[in-house]
């Protein structure tokens, strides 16, 4: 009888763990939830609560005039929304938008990945050089930007006006013409931004093993083969990481026109956030909210499309 106890006294000590490993876990519990809420409650006052805020005003009428008295707004449903999508301004905006983007981002791809095949194949003295000055423009200021495009877009003496006036060419005032001032947006954008991609290009380049171009050479095929069915298939999550970053700042652009172009002329560069940007400006708080979740559902939309096309098969 004594054995049988001492075994089954035994078998309860292994089932119930001892007070001091419970007391312990539940320290680090506290521990862990007292560093912790700072951030919990800054992101709860900062992020979680402005975008749940900005979502019901969304369905209100909320103008500027009723921020001293906001629980006074009234209920509009969708009416926002409605309003903002039969807009013809928004819909040349949202156009304009979409033209940025599509011819933007694939643009910027193709250049970022050149860029990224020369520094890993062609360019081998002063590499880290060129990495810089490629990169650089990423981390620049918007104003020294437009500071540096406006002269070289110049209709009188810029740069590029006068590199075509050698030839022959009379060239256009880029920034003032309807034909030509978004295509000039596109071509600073791209200028600014490859760099970053082409820094994600040329370490998914070097992270390749050489083995595997030396067995398409094995097997006879020529460097536009070997680049074609063999790296681009490897980069295949590096061009979609690419892909869904540009596509969603792209989606975003704002500092272009705002700076560049003010959205003119005649709307031809007015994009949707700089269009929801007016429209604060306007003290129209309701309808520049539901503007805002118009462009989020797209961008959200369109980061699905490019995960589903791009992903790893």
């Amino acid at each position: 009888m004594t054995v049988v106890t001492d075994r089954q006294s035994q078998a309860v000590r292994r089932k119930s763990p001892p007070g001091r490993p419970r007391r312990r876990i539940t320290r680090e519990a506290a521990a862990a939830w007292i560093l912790v809420l700072p951030f919990v409650v800054l992101f709860l006052a900062f992020t979680a609560g402005p975008v749940l805020g900005s979502f019901g005003m969304s369905f209100t009428d909320i103008k500027q005039r009723d921020l001293r008295t906001p629980f006074s707004v009234n209920g509009v449903g969708f009416d926002n929304y409605v309003k903002a999508l039969s807009d013809e301004t928004f819909r040349k905006a949202a156009f304009n938008t979409a033209y940025f983007v599509i011819v933007g981002v694939p643009l910027t791809l193709v250049v970022a990945l050149g860029a990224a095949v020369l520094l890993d194949r062609g360019i081998k003295r002063f590499q880290a050089l060129f990495k810089v000055g490629y990169y650089l423009p990423v981390v620049t200021s918007i104003v020294a930007i437009a500071v540096i495009w406006r002269f070289v877009l110049s209709p009188d003496n810029g740069l590029l006006n006068t590199a075509l006036g050698w030839v022959g060419i009379d060239g256009p005032n880029w920034l003032a013409s309807k034909t030509w001032a978004m295509p000039s947006l596109i071509a600073m954008a791209v200028w600014r931004n490859f760099g970053s991609a082409m820094i994600i290009f040329l370490a998914g380049l070097q992270g390749i093993p050489e083995s595997v171009e030396e067995a398409g050479q094995i097997d006879g095929a020529g460097p536009w083969q070997r680049f074609r069915y063999l790296i681009l298939p490897l980069l295949r999550l590096t061009i979609l990481f690419n892909c869904v970053t540009i596509g969603i700042g792209y989606l975003q652009f704002f500092e272009e026109p705002f700076v560049m172009t003010k959205g003119g002329p005649l709307d031809s560069t007015l994009s949707v956030s700089m269009y929801t940007y007016n429209q604060f400006g306007f003290g129209n708080y309701g309808l520049a909210t539901s503007m805002a979740y118009i462009l989020f559902v797209v961008i959200a939309v369109v980061t699905f499309i490019q995960f589903r096309l791009l992903r790893e098969k």
